[in-house]
Formats: structure tokens, C-alpha cells, sequence
């Protein structure tokens, strides 16, 4: 592990501060490290990184609206590259709150979850996509 020196303005230090607190952190470092990875991690996003990834889908949708659960339905069928698993839980009012867990190359996993988000009757559609192949000491933590 390297040592480096950081210098944040009294307001960010501020915002650190209180998410450490909310979050349970026993050390800035440790909070640092994990901010750190979460901006990597939406910064691949951005770049549309070619590497594996793991994510999560998350989305209510109308049962009701024109066959859509049978187009979802084949739309994991057709794409076996994308390894899944779906979770489901009526809502309320007659809406379906999905889940999927998904994995493979970025760039597919990406273009499949902006696919079912632009479904008619698609609504609420969230994903958090984190890169598979992360550095061994990733998860680890300083104590």
C-alpha cells in the first residue's frame, strides 16, 4: 500500500466527515479509498470500459402494459452470454418490482440494461454496474 497526501477544502472535508459517520468508518483513509473506488468504478461508465463487469438492474414495470413480461422474458432468454438471475416482487397498485443480476463484458451488460430501461412501461430503471476483475485488495480494509 502507498502513502499519499491529500488536501481537501474545509466543506469537502466536512461532507467525508459525515459520511464516514454515516456510514460507520473508523478511519478517513478507509473512507477515502472507497470513494476512490466508487468514482473508478461510475468513471468506467463513462469510458465504456471492454472488461467483465457484475450489476445489478433494477426496475418496476406494468405486467399489464402490452406483453412486456413475455418481451423481458425473451429479452434474458436471447442474450445467455449475459449470465442472470431475476428476482421478482408484485407491487402494490399492480406494477412488478424486478432485479436481475447480470455478468459479463461491459460493454453488452451496458447496452442490455439501456435496451429493458427503454421498454414501454419501464419505469423507475436503475443499474450499478461494477468491473468484475477488481484489484485483490479491493474489499480490503484498513483497521
Amino acid at each position: 500500500m502507498q502513502r499519499v497526501t491529500l488536501t481537501f477544502d474545509d466543506d469537502l472535508m466536512a461532507e467525508i466527515d459525515r459520511f464516514m459517520e454515516s456510514r460507520g468508518y473508523s478511519n478517513r483513509s478507509e473512507a477515502v479509498r472507497d470513494l476512490a473506488r466508487a468514482g473508478l468504478a461510475h468513471g468506467v461508465e463513462a469510458v465504456g470500459e471492454t472488461r467483465d463487469c457484475v450489476a445489478t438492474l433494477t426496475y418496476v414495470f406494468d405486467p399489464q402494459t402490452r406483453e412486456l413480461s413475455k418481451r423481458l422474458a425473451a429479452a434474458f432468454r436471447d442474450r445467455p452470454d449475459l449470465r442472470s438471475t431475476r428476482l421478482q416482487r408484485p407491487l402494490d397498485g399492480g406494477d412488478v418490482l424486478e432485479v436481475a443480476v447480470l455478468e459479463g463484458p461491459t460493454p453488452a451488460v451496458r447496452a442490455f440494461v439501456e435496451a429493458v430501461q427503454a421498454e414501454r412501461g419501464v419505469r423507475h430503471g436503475r443499474a450499478v454496474v461494477i468491473p468484475s476483475s477488481l484489484p485483490a485488495d479491493a474489499s480490503a480494509s484498513e483497521t
